[in-house]
């Protein structure tokens, strides 16, 4: 399985052929456009499109910057789905986050299909399972477990630190090869979630490198970190890669674009 980083999140994964796409990216402000201008000084990630005729998109969740409705419709084969966390239901400020990305989902026309923890389905080959998951803002989340051709893959999305890790090694039912982790431990002031917390949105570089031992992944690729900083909103640590490499890890920090195969 040949793979590579697209952009902040953005995952792109091929093999005999057939490729899939997870978090892909395209337009990379608007996240906060909510914010206005105040948000015209934020310091946006580089990200690239994935190649079209991806059999699905996978989806962690319906934050704006890791679900991007057009991003993924440029991606996808026709008839492709996207897979997506199953909602948890409520309205007004609960939904915030997500109602954007929600609508521009519906506007693809694409079928969306969700899954809960632990559901797996197979598509053109690709082995997907989704995995238990949380965020710091609470909202709906999975990670991502995909096997194909001998080669195991976890993407993380967002999710904090969590103690099913071992059950994550253990579902694989093979070494995972290869574990894209968050590492930017960014924490949050949203104004529709007060009052604020001192939780991460997402994991840090010593809670990733946690995770990729405790899952026993052969190889811990950093992602969502290097941008996106807008006290007090969302403040990210700085320098997450350095903080993995002073912990004692070797992280695989691959271009962007960059094809690798592990």
């Amino acid at each position: 399985m040949d793979m590579r980083l697209i952009g902040w999140a953005g995952v792109e994964l091929r093999d005999g052929g057939s490729s899939l796409v997870i978090d892909p990216l395209s337009d990379a402000g608007a996240v906060w456009a909510w914010a206005g201008d105040r948000a015209e000084s934020v310091p946006l990630p580089a990200v690239i499109p994935a190649e079209p005729g991806a059999a699905a998109g996978l989806v962690t969740h319906l934050h704006r910057d890791h679900a991007d409705g057009p991003a993924l419709a440029a991606a996808l084969a026709r008839g492709a789905p996207i897979l997506e966390p199953a909602p948890f239901g409520g309205g007004g400020l609960e939904e915030a986050a997500l109602t954007v990305a929600d609508r521009e989902l519906a506007e693809t026309g694409r079928r969306r299909q969700t899954l809960t923890a632990w559901e797996r389905v197979e598509i053109d080959g690709w082995s997907i399972t989704a995995l238990p998951a949380a965020d710091g803002p609470g909202d709906p989340q999975v990670s991502w477990l995909v096997t194909r051709g001998g080669a195991t893959v976890v993407h993380a999305g967002d999710t904090l630190v969590h103690g099913w890790w071992w059950r994550v090694a253990e579902r694989a039912q093979a070494p995972i090869d290869v574990a894209f982790l968050p590492v930017n431990g960014a924490h949050v002031d949203f104004p529709h979630r007060r009052p604020a917390s001192p939780l991460r949105a997402a994991m840090n570089a010593e809670e990733a490198f946690t995770a990729a031992t405790t899952m026993r992944a052969r190889q811990l690729v950093p992602m969502h970190y290097g941008a996106y900083h807008f006290p007090p909103v969302y403040v990210p640590d700085p320098d997450p890669v350095g903080e993995l490499r002073a912990l004692g890890a070797d992280p695989l920090v691959p271009g962007l674009g960059e094809w690798f195969t592990p």
